[in-house]
């Protein structure tokens, strides 16, 4: 269990172990990791991919933290949370036509200080081109700037810190997570070093993210895991009634999950498991990467009603 205290932020990790007739039939153990922090927008993998962007930026002696995202980016609301918390600035590049401060997340981020710096879609597309960012550098020298998601190699190096391997019940034979823009996953093959398989469930529809996460591993640490592409629905951030169906049953067992990461990667493994993709027998370890803030966003678009909300979030239990 990962547990510490930074600077009156408290970190603490548990296991959960998940019943499901589909894992009784197969024989097979669940086990879901969790990381909690007492700032909620930094739970799951936030505060591990962010903590040495931190350090990093105070080393440089730089005045905060600017990085990009969409409306309801649950990075964003990370990096606003995290940058309070250590009194320096934040600053999103924001894909979006009109800053809309209804937006849960934008409020929220927003109350968190967070400046905002909109860019149209095509603007947004050249993220990660050179000149781009050669130009933002030079507007903002006094930032760090910090890619989509926080997956760089200092965003990789804070999963590598986080042990999946080892559940209550012992070793896993495989460690499963989302992936979106790569960081999270690669951080976890790393800290295997091939000693068990990982499966990467991709929620986004993107030809380069596997080349991403090979970009960020260590050279002799790539060989025991797989990208797996075929789950990703209509696309990234939508999700049909029987993925919310499966988010609303794992609530009942205080499994708290949204339909665009995490649940849409753990229906995906049960969906592996029941057409026998998955070893028969196995002690499975899932990461629950958070973001359950972006709920929140879900109900104010009208994607989600009020009782899924409370439902998923958990605060129906209270």
């Amino acid at each position: 269990m990962l547990s510490s205290t930074n600077s009156t932020l408290t970190i603490s990790g548990r296991w959960q172990k998940i019943r499901h007739p589909l894992l009784l039939q197969h024989q097979q153990e669940l086990w879901v990791f969790h990381l909690d922090t007492t700032l909620p927008q930094l739970s799951g993998n936030k505060w591990l991919k962010l903590k040495y962007h931190i350090i990093l930026a105070q080393k440089m002696q730089k005045s905060g933290i600017a990085t990009f995202g969409g409306a309801f980016s649950n990075h964003l609301a990370a990096v606003a949370a995290m940058c309070k918390h250590h009194n320096m600035q934040s600053l999103a590049f924001l894909r979006a036509d009109n800053l809309d401060l209804d937006n849960p997340t934008l409020a929220l981020c927003k109350q968190q200080g967070m400046d905002f710096t909109l860019l149209d879609r095509q603007q947004y597309r050249q993220r990660a081109e050179v000149e781009f960012i050669q130009h933002i550098q030079q507007q903002y020298p006094s930032m760090l700037l910090v890619p989509e998601g926080g997956s760089s190699i200092e965003g990789v190096r804070g999963v590598t810190e986080l042990d999946l391997l080892n559940t209550p019940a012992g070793p896993a034979n495989v460690i499963i997570s989302p992936s979106a823009s790569g960081g999270t996953v690669a951080g976890i093959i790393n800290a295997t070093k091939d000693v068990t398989r990982v499966l990467a469930i991709a929620v986004v529809k993107d030809d380069s993210l596997k080349q991403r996460i090979t970009s960020l591993l260590h050279h002799n640490h790539n060989h025991n895991w797989q990208l797996i592409t075929g789950y990703c629905g209509a696309g990234y951030a939508r999700f049909d009634e029987p993925l919310l169906q499966f988010c609303r049953q794992m609530a009942k067992q205080q499994l708290y999950l949204e339909p665009i990461y995490s649940g849409k990667a753990l229906a995906a493994l049960f969906s592996l498991i029941a057409a026998g993709q998955i070893p028969r027998r196995a002690r499975l370890s899932f990461f629950h990467t958070g973001g359950l803030q972006g709920l929140a966003g879900l109900h104010y678009r009208g994607l989600i009603t009020a009782a899924d909300y409370a439902l998923l979030s958990g605060l129906e239990a209270y």
